[in-house]
């Protein structure tokens, strides 16, 4: 009888560390990751047809846990749905407006094939950069779109304020080339940190 009772136990501990192993997983989905489960949840023509991919800020770690992917859509007003993923979990399908986008070449879905660097690498090679090297990084925010050089991630980067470590300063972007992960330019300003 205890022999039962305590296998049960051992169950239970086990089920409840692999749910809590895959709740860690999901929120350490990629951007490429999440826009392939979000084909679930667009029509058959707009799969894999990704205008965009962005991110909120970071909270507590430098990987993002909210994201949004834009797909084109034909059938929406604006040509565009958006899927919005909260720790690798769908938490909601919008048809966004995107009037602007409709006017420039940002409508247009990015060739799957140049999408080669993942969120997870660009935001890697940012964090390499040698600036960076002595700051101490709080949190990032990352958007694939269309550059002028192609598909191209940009990374915006926090680091601690020496006086205040517990203060965040914006201290600007790294632009990395979605097609082979080269940096294509830097716009940082780590004298904010001051």
């Amino acid at each position: 009888m205890k022999k039962k009772l305590l296998d049960g136990m051992w169950f239970k501990v086990l089920a409840a560390a692999g749910a809590m192993a895959q709740v860690a997983g999901a929120a350490d989905l990629t951007a490429f990751q999440l826009a392939k489960e979000g084909n679930r949840y667009v029509s058959d023509e707009a799969k894999d047809k990704i205008v965009q991919i962005r991110s909120d800020k970071s909270i507590g770690s430098m990987t993002p846990i909210n994201w949004y992917v834009v797909y084109f859509d034909q059938d929406a007003k604006f040509r565009a749905t958006e899927v919005k993923f909260g720790a690798g979990k769908k938490l909601e399908v919008t048809r966004p407006m995107r009037m602007f986008e409709r006017i420039s070449r940002d409508y247009k879905a990015l060739n799957p094939k140049d999408l080669k660097i993942d969120s997870d690498k660009a935001l890697e090679t940012a964090l390499k950069d040698p600036l960076l090297e002595k700051l101490t990084m709080k949190a990032s925010q990352l958007w694939l779109d269309r550059g002028e050089e192609g598909p191209t991630w940009r990374v915006r980067l926090w680091a601690a304020k020496l006086r205040n470590p517990n203060d965040q300063a914006d201290i600007g972007q790294i632009f990395i080339s979605a097609e082979d992960g080269k940096v294509l330019r830097r716009d940082l300003h780590i004298n904010r940190v001051d």
